[in-house]
């Protein structure tokens, strides 16, 4: 199989750059890819590779390819594109044993003339400096920063791949204590049960729930991240909130949201001592290959003052302009 993978990667005839946006034509033809993949009709992903490939890797050699990558790996299961290599466009593609990086790259006939498929590496996904999406807070009236900033004595999570650009956020009274009463049970805390909105339109893309909350100053570390949801937006930024209360999300897989929609409702389920929001954007949905990108929102109240595309900082007190 490696012998045929690098004669496949060999068939690319010309270079050139794409925004990191998929094309529709490349959306068309790995569309056709999976299904005809997924169908075993090896035929008729042959009869969809130019004349140059079909010589490079006459039919015989298609499906011998193309039968153990499937014998190998089982069907595809999930694809998503990621970023353009040169003419190729890179889909992390998840089969029903493997997790792979399918290639694939088309010339101006629309044919394929370049097939390539290799372990998937978290390198393989592009890097999000900062969001480019606009976005409000993702609730309603003030909260405060607990966590947030690029040093370590500002926020913990700069330590993490992922979360290097997280905020853990809470709501707090005019004495700066986040909960009531002894804070003893989880109706204490003013952030437990408030509403948690999308920060912008985008889509659903997972949906953890049911895990259970947690009594104050107890942790869950068997899924750190609790009851979750993730929103894929049109710029490829996944935007990660976690510690939702247990049932309380109220959208689906598959979903697009609108900015300001509901979700759910601020929890205390998982790696979470007290109710609070986490919140940080990531450049792929797995956190475990993810990197983090800093988020900035596009205008917001911190402080009583008005600020214009600002990424709040520990002890901010931030709420969205009506």
């Amino acid at each position: 199989m490696q012998k045929t993978l690098a004669i496949l990667f060999l068939t690319l005839q010309s270079y050139w750059s794409f925004g990191q946006t998929e094309k529709l034509t490349y959306k068309t033809i790995s569309d056709s890819f999976e299904v005809n993949f997924n169908s075993d009709n090896f035929d008729a992903i042959f009869a969809n590779f130019s004349i140059e490939m079909q010589k490079a890797l006459p039919l015989a050699k298609t499906k011998y390819f193309l039968s153990g990558l499937k014998q190998q790996a089982g069907k595809i299961t999930k694809r998503e594109f990621v970023k353009y290599e040169q003419t190729y466009a890179s889909y992390k593609t998840n089969f029903e044993r493997a997790l792979f990086a399918v290639n694939i790259s088309i010339d101006d006939n629309f044919q394929i003339n370049g097939l390539f498929v290799k372990p998937f590496k978290a390198d393989d996904l592009p890097i999000i400096r900062r969001n480019t999406t606009k976005l409000i807070m993702p609730f309603n009236e003030e909260w405060t920063v607990v966590w947030g900033g690029d040093t370590k004595e500002q926020n913990y999570h700069v330590e993490n791949e992922a979360q290097k650009n997280a905020f853990d956020i809470v709501i707090k009274d005019n004495k700066g204590i986040s909960y009531k009463n002894d804070g003893k049970t989880n109706e204490d805390y003013y952030a437990f049960g408030k509403e948690l909105i999308a920060p912008c339109e985008g889509e659903v893309v997972l949906v953890v729930d049911g895990v259970k909350d947690n009594l104050p100053g107890t942790l869950n570390p068997t899924y750190i991240p609790g009851n979750t949801v993730i929103i894929k937006t049109a710029n490829n930024e996944y935007l990660f909130f976690a510690h939702f209360k247990q049932y309380s999300i109220i959208v689906k897989q598959g979903q697009i949201v609108k900015q300001g929609q509901p979700i759910g409702l601020c929890g205390n389920s998982g790696n979470s001592s007290e109710p609070h929001l986490h919140f940080h954007i990531q450049n792929a949905e797995d956190m475990n290959i993810a990197t983090g990108a800093k988020c900035y929102f596009d205008k917001i109240q911190v402080n009583g003052q008005v600020k214009m595309d600002y990424s709040p900082i520990q002890n901010d007190k931030v709420k969205n302009i009506k």
